[in-house]
C-alpha cells in the first residue's frame, strides 16, 4: 500500500532513483493507492548523467 507522502524506490532504466507520492487518483478522499492505482509523484533522486 502507498500513502500519501510515501518515497518510492524505481526499479526500471529510466534514470530516476526515487520518487515522493503526492497523490492518490480515483479513490475518492481515500489517501492509499494499491496495486493498479494511478498516483502523482515528483522526481526526489537521478542518476548523474541521465537524460532526465
Amino acid at each position: 500500500m502507498i500513502q500519501t507522502t510515501t518515497r518510492l524506490r524505481v526499479a526500471d532504466n529510466s534514470g530516476v532513483r526515487e520518487l515522493y507520492c503526492i497523490r492518490v487518483m480515483g479513490r475518492g478522499r481515500s489517501t492509499v493507492a494499491s496495486l493498479g492505482d494511478e498516483i502523482i509523484c515528483s522526481t526526489k533522486a537521478v542518476t548523474p548523467q541521465s537524460p532526465i
